[in-house]
């Protein structure tokens, strides 16, 4: 899916290097050409030698060291560049291309750049909170340089907080969609749900499924790279939400409900990609349930069928719906086309070995009102997601 694009991985001395290694592999396989550039310091992190192996390109470390070739070798490699991925970024690379500097290879390549930069910062809290490095994200974000905001949690010294490097399938995610040059989208209004839905049992206890949202949240990013405006309802997950959608966190089934319906009449686009529970605990307890000889009987009771009740009034709206099934796929992907009044359904066989839930990729079948059947091969979520977007531009145009 980025055969063709050529992209060029910036590393910086940051303890978070090592994962470098695993964003240029990603890349690599999805049939990217990648170039690495990397900092004097960093190279006391992970050898050249590593990326080089990974990349199959030479890596340039050193701004005067002999040039493979007789192009100016920082100019060249800024020229071919479709993305240009600094990750780690540090303080220092940040507040040196905020600020004018071009000291060394990669400040020099980025300052030569036109392509599009991002920088996927990974560092101290303090320091990633320092007001300094705040002004310089400001700065950069308002020339248009991109930003992968970091995770939070325990970092390499010891301390929890905002800071750690993404996870490295999001940053290969993000760099895959900004090669999407399609604005087929643009000012479409689109209504998007991930994740799962949690029941309560108790103060303490829930019932929830297996959803980690990757699928929704991928079809949310490519939407918005697209030029949609996306509003973005979403069950508890441990993505972070693209901070250009109109984000909605919402907990049961029940919620989805009320949140779906609530902003449902200005959508143009519903894609329903959320794991709702169909059944919630009739009479969940505000009080932890303790323990007893005997055994434990939970009454369950129906949760609202979203999907059904939208499209009995979606009118002339786009509807989609998503389908885990584990038998007879397609027969019950059908059935569900007809009985919600869907345009069309994605559906996938959760028994598959790198399909499903809480993986990067998925094998899917899209099966429309007609019955027309598309088998999608085992790709990437975010290039599934902008297959299923494809489909529904040509529903649009029809």
């Amino acid at each position: 899916m980025l055969k063709n694009k050529k992209i060029i991985v910036g590393v910086t001395g940051g303890i978070a290097a090592y994962k470098s290694c695993d964003i240029v592999s990603k890349l690599i396989k999805l049939d990217a050409e990648v170039n690495v550039i990397m900092t004097a310091a960093s190279v006391n992190f992970v050898s050249p030698l590593t990326f080089s192996s990974l990349s199959n390109n030479p890596v340039v470390c050193d701004m005067f060291e002999n040039p493979v070739d007789w192009n100016i070798e920082h100019i060249s490699l800024a020229q071919k560049a479709d993305v240009f991925l600094i990750a780690p970024a540090t303080a220092n690379i940040i507040g040196k291309v905020a600020n004018g500097i071009a000291d060394d290879m990669l400040s020099t390549t980025i300052m030569a750049s036109t392509a599009k930069i991002v920088f996927a910062p990974a560092m101290n809290t303090k320091m990633y909170e320092n007001e300094i490095l705040q002004e310089n994200i400001s700065k950069l974000k308002k020339r248009g340089y991109y930003f992968i905001e970091p995770d939070s949690g325990r970092l390499a010294c010891g301390d929890i907080g905002v800071g750690k490097l993404r996870d490295t399938s999001e940053i290969v995610d993000y760099v895959v969609s900004l090669t999407c040059n399609k604005q087929d989208l643009k000012g479409k209004k689109i209504l998007i749900t991930a994740g799962p839905s949690v029941e309560p049992i108790d103060a303490v206890r829930y019932i929830t499924n297996r959803s980690s949202g990757k699928m929704g949240y991928s079809i949310a990013n490519a939407a918005l790279d697209r030029g949609a405006e996306v509003t973005l309802i979403s069950g508890p997950t441990t993505i972070n939400p693209p901070n250009r959608a109109k984000f909605i966190p919402v907990l049961s089934g029940q919620d989805m409900y009320r949140a779906v319906l609530d902003n449902f009449n200005d959508q143009e686009i519903v894609i329903k990609a959320a794991a709702v529970s169909d059944y919630r605990i009739e009479n969940p307890t505000k009080h932890k349930l303790k323990k007893k000889d005997d055994n434990l009987t939970l009454s369950l009771v129906r949760n609202p069928d979203i999907l059904k009740e939208l499209g009995e009034m979606k009118n002339s709206k786009i509807l989609v719906g998503f389908a885990a099934e584990t038998d007879d796929i397609i027969e019950n992907a059908k059935c569900k086309v007809k009985t919600k009044n869907l345009d069309f359904i994605v559906a996938n066989d959760i028994n598959e070995p790198d399909a499903g839930f809480a993986v990067d990729t998925n094998i899917v079948y899209i099966i429309d009102k007609n019955e027309k059947i598309e088998k999608i091969d085992k790709t990437s979520k975010i290039d599934i997601a902008n297959i299923i977007l494809d489909k529904i531009v040509s529903i649009d145009i029809n």
